[in-house]
């Protein structure tokens, strides 16, 4: 598992599959994040088996059953980031540049119609990073292992998968995979659906898995953190999704600038998204309630994305705006506890630079982005925030505090602009450019903090 190897795949795979006809193409499986979720049975039929390497997307294992079969992949993904200071430099962080890669392998077995087993293998490393955390690094590990069973009724389909899995929600805000640090979050657990045309319920059990970088396979589950969810979800209009859940988030030894102990938090979560006429929405708000030691919680937060593209014109531009906003700790010494607790966040709902955390804020952010060609999108963002309350401290990502900020200065955090740029070399290769200039407030400045900038180049290979 070198970088020589999976580049050597990068370069020639464009090459490879680069006589696939388009209609051809156009019937395949499209590759996605989450590669449990393809489906390659349709490579049952050998006309569509025309890329190299589609005898092992689709291994015929009976031949009286199609659908008993094995599928294999692999990811491949390469990030170079340049940072100034995470936490802007608050503890004396100095400027850091290095390569972060995620390689990863996966069989995919369907023993019938109703049950499969999947299993995902990572190596996942940081090369030359000066401070490597959790996050960062995980060699030749288990990320995903899980059977799952489906069953499609007159009146709607079952699906139950037990195991190690990764799952994410609506815009990723509170509960995500985690694709944009290097290491993903995967979850030991139980997951049960029912889905008719309209109506998705959804029922979880979980402990996220504990990533450890001492050994190979050395990952665990986290006996310290339990995460259980009741969800509903309802198409309304059409395509669009209102959607609602419960629940519940536990951690052992939890700390807050204001509070110690074991942490309970109950969560009341509902989002509406959709699109129509040009326009594009998506709104979520969440209620936390429970108790961290012996202080209350009450905290909350809400999101909303909104755009409008202008399909008639060139580039078919979207003007967007986003609107964050999450209650930080009002008084210390009160009893309670009102800090947001972002749960397991998107490392990228803000930017790749990880410099603004979902805890003690308010976010606006206007943005434009255009499609030059169709396979490449360019986004251009203002960030302009504030603090919730000066009595809590700013936060960068997922949700740590920048020390010397907490109950200092004004609300006025800083802002920053942002630069992104997609393209698609092919189904297989992407890659991506993101440039983030973060120009802080007083506040910050005071603690010692300074203005900030990150560079990410990445180039994603999937097979």
């Amino acid at each position: 598992m070198t970088r020589r190897t999976g580049w050597g795949l990068a370069v020639l795979w464009p090459l490879l599959a680069g006589s696939v006809h388009a209609d051809e193409q156009a019937t395949r499986p499209a590759i996605k994040a989450n590669r449990w979720q393809e489906d390659w049975s349709v490579l049952q039929n050998p006309a569509l088996r025309t890329q190299p390497l589609d005898s092992l997307k689709y291994i015929p294992l009976s031949g009286a059953n199609p659908f008993t079969y094995l599928s294999l992949g692999a990811t491949l993904r390469e990030r170079f980031e340049m940072n100034d200071a995470s936490g802007f430099g608050v503890r004396d962080v100095k400027r850091d540049r290095y390569l972060i890669q995620r390689f990863q392998v996966h069989a995919d077995l369907h023993l019938n119609e109703n049950w499969r087993m999947f299993t995902q293998l990572e190596d996942v490393r940081a090369y030359d990073k000066t401070t490597i955390g959790g996050a960062d690094q995980n060699r030749v590990d288990l990320r995903l292992a899980f059977a799952e069973y489906v069953n499609a009724f007159s009146s709607g389909t079952l699906k139950a998968r037990v195991g190690r899995q990764d799952f994410a929600f609506d815009l990723q805000r509170f509960i995500s995979s985690r694709d944009g640090p290097n290491v993903r979050q995967s979850f030991d657990a139980l997951w049960a659906d029912w889905e008719t045309s309209n109506w998705r319920f959804i029922g979880i059990a979980s402990q996220p898995v504990q990533y450890q970088d001492g050994r190979h396979f050395d990952d665990k589950s986290n006996s310290d953190a339990r995460f259980h969810m009741v969800r509903v979800e309802r198409l309304v209009g059409g395509k669009n999704e209102l959607s609602a859940y419960y629940g519940v988030y536990e951690r052992s030894a939890a700390h807050y600038l204001d509070a110690d102990g074991d942490e309970t938090r109950h969560l009341f979560d509902a989002r509406l998204g959709g699109a129509a006429m040009g326009f594009d929405w998506d709104v979520e708000a969440m209620l936390q309630s429970g108790s961290v030691g012996n202080k209350d919680i009450r905290a909350w937060a809400g999101g909303s994305r909104t755009g409008y593209t202008f399909d008639s014109l060139a580039w078919k531009p979207r003007l967007g705006l986003q609107l964050d906003i999450a209650s930080g700790d009002r008084k210390t010494g009160d009893g309670t506890v009102g800090t947001f607790n972002p749960l397991f966040p998107n490392g990228y709902y803000f930017s790749l630079a990880g410099y603004t955390g979902y805890s003690n804020l308010i976010h606006v952010k206007p943005s434009i982005t255009v499609k030059p060609i169709d396979k490449l999108s360019v986004q251009t963002a203002i960030g302009l925030l504030w603090r919730q309350t000066t009595s809590d401290a700013v936060y960068t990502q997922p949700n740590l505090p920048v020390a010397g900020t907490a109950g200092q200065g004004d609300r006025w955090t800083g802002a920053y602009a942002q630069l992104r740029t997609d393209y698609v070399f092919s189904p297989n290769l992407t890659g991506a450019v993101e440039a983030v200039h973060y120009d802080i407030g007083q506040t910050l400045r005071d603690a010692g903090g300074d203005d900030s900038n990150y560079l990410g180049v990445e180039l994603k290979f999937s097979w």
